[in-house]
């Protein structure tokens, strides 16, 4: 069905450690996606000339660590990085000199993708995708193991079952508008074709399929508001003028309010006001005067468009609260300024619009010295049926992607 949707939405299957599941559930997919291309040790000119297909195949990556596991790897394979993300909307195509005389030549890049590998993608990438972290089986948990030769003809039946359904609604789902996702920007994008999937299935699945977006999404978000250490900075800021009842702090101040901060990482920094300036930069906040003209610092002001788009509405931190409890509130109190003092409002508005212009690089044209090959609102009811799907080791109706465990043995 791939050609019925403007967006083509990566599968991330990610986990702390190796002996995960991932590349077994890889193996499963393998026998349940259209065209599965396994790229094992593939050239990027390869796998640029194998989605030059309509419909494209999907792509599949695994041990997708090595390629852009550390910094180095990453910027060595930068192109396919770009390839990846442009391939998650259609009528991106990637342009090349190709041959001798350096004919312009556009690539297809638009095709459906699932990665796997030990440890975070690169953010563009996973904000293009669902992700879903695995964890090695406890010994208590058994499952049964895969074997391909009992266990792929089973799975091979099912995936014709659902291209002969799929065959049958792909014109309604053409161009459909789920209604009521839940969720906006990208990830409303990344979940759109899944969701309309399952509102030409009917019954129980479009529910399921919006719990599922949700559930995701939120955990995502979680993931990467603890990640972010310049997102994290900005939330304490903001509790920490709002516990003083601040709106002006001199930078040496603020700094020294910073390190105080339980479980924070800005001590062991050695936060100063010059790496401060350097992080708050990137915002575009500046020091500024106070409001009588006598020192320099920052202002809360100037934080609030940078707290409303990046740091979720949320209370003062229980470490900032500890920390300015009793007599330290009353000293952090009369070290500012009275003429600035005023009462700060924790109940910021949040903003979640995430969307953003990836520029794609080309850095190359190397690869175009070779012939090219291809390989070949309301939950729809009167739809035919879709088929259950019942997968080895797995109760029927069991959803595979719940976003909290698979477990399994690569």
């Amino acid at each position: 069905m791939t050609t019925a949707f403007e967006y083509a939405p990566r599968l991330v299957l990610r986990s702390a450690e190796k002996r995960s599941g991932k590349s077994r559930l890889l193996e499963v997919l393998d026998a349940l996606v259209f065209e599965p291309l396994r790229a094992v040790n593939a050239t990027v000119s390869y796998i640029f000339r194998s989605l030059d297909a309509d419909p494209p195949p999907t792509l599949m990556l695994d041990e997708a660590d090595t390629i852009f596991g550390t910094k180095v790897r990453a910027e060595q394979n930068e192109e396919l990085r770009g390839l990846l993300n442009a391939g998650f909307q259609r009528g991106l195509p990637f342009g090349r000199t190709v041959g001798p005389h350096h004919m312009p030549t556009e690539f297809e890049t638009f095709c459906m993708a699932a990665l796997a590998g030990i440890g975070k993608m690169p953010d563009t990438i996973e904000d293009r995708a669902i992700v879903v972290v695995m964890r090695r089986r406890k010994p208590s948990e058994t499952v049964q193991p895969f074997r391909t030769r009992r266990d792929r003809p089973a799975l091979e039946d099912l995936r014709q079952s659902l291209s002969e359904w799929a065959a049958q609604v792909i014109d309604k789902a053409t161009g459909f508008e789920p209604a009521d996702l839940g969720i906006e920007d990208r990830a409303a994008d990344v979940w759109e074709p899944l969701v309309t999937v399952a509102d030409m299935a009917g019954g129980r699945w479009p529910a399921l399929a919006r719990q599922a977006a949700a559930a995701l999404v939120a955990e995502a978000e979680e993931d990467e508001e603890a990640s972010s250490l310049n997102v994290r900075l900005l939330a304490d800021i903001r509790d920490v003028f709002a516990s003083l009842h601040a709106s002006f702090l001199k930078s040496d101040a603020l700094c020294n309010q910073l390190q105080q901060v339980e479980e924070s990482p800005w001590k062991q920094f050695e936060l100063n006001p010059s790496r401060l300036g350097h992080r708050l930069r990137e915002y575009g906040i500046k020091t500024g005067h106070n409001s009588a003209k006598t020192e320099r610092g920052y202002r809360l002001i100037d934080f609030q468009d940078a707290f409303e788009r990046y740091v979720p509405a949320a209370n003062p931190s229980e470490g900032v609260q500890r920390r300015l409890n009793g007599s330290d509130q009353q000293k952090a109190t009369d070290a500012l300024e009275t003429s600035d003092a005023l009462k700060v409002s924790v109940e910021t508005k949040a903003s979640h619009d995430n969307s953003s212009s990836d520029h794609i690089s080309t850095p190359s044209d190397g690869f175009g010295h070779h012939s090219a090959g291809k390989q070949s609102k309301t939950p729809v009811s009167d739809s035919p049926t879709a088929p259950e799907v019942h997968t080895p080791g797995r109760k029927p109706g069991q959803w595979l992607g719940s976003g909290k465990r698979v477990g399994g043995a690569q």
